[in-house]
């Protein structure tokens, strides 16, 4: 999308999204940063807004960020309110998955996608990130890594 049309709707729909968010979210600070977060994934993706339906699409875009922040912020305090209840357990329980998983991945997984899972997961590179360091399709970086995780998954549920 370009430049210019991106800052056309971010002069005409600023104020309504931040609004929205700001009902949402009952803070002005982070109701700016998640319609940025919107603005910025218009700059940086290929969304193309179609004139009659732009209004509609930024406005449930900010509305579906908002409670994305809600839902992570309430799995953060769950998180944290267990590690603070067992925190030893907890620690030692993840640190023991974690280390299961790496050997299943090493002992099951070929080298290629024993990589795009580190990319992904423990790296947080996008799909496309992956698909451009790995020199393959996005769909290619779809199917390795779900291939992966079914194997993960049927392993583990086993057990």
């Amino acid at each position: 999308m370009e430049k210019m049309h991106i800052q056309r709707l971010f002069k005409q729909h600023y104020a309504p999204m931040l609004r929205v968010a700001c009902a949402i979210l009952g803070d002005e600070q982070e109701s700016k940063d998640v319609v940025s977060d919107v603005f910025a994934c218009l700059l940086h993706g290929k969304t193309a807004l179609m004139p009659d339906t732009e209004a509609h699409y930024l406005l449930t875009s900010t509305r579906n960020q908002c409670l994305k922040r809600l839902r992570h912020e309430a799995v953060k305090r769950r998180m944290a309110d267990l590690a603070a209840a067992e925190p030893s357990v907890c620690l030692q329980d993840d640190d023991n998955r974690l280390a299961d998983i790496d050997e299943f991945m090493a002992n099951h997984l070929s080298e290629q996608e024993q990589r795009i899972c580190r990319l992904r997961f423990s790296d947080g590179y996008t799909y496309d990130e992956i698909a451009a360091q790995e020199g393959m399709s996005r769909v290619a970086v779809w199917k390795h890594l779900s291939h992966a995780l079914t194997l993960i998954r049927n392993h583990f549920k086993k057990q």
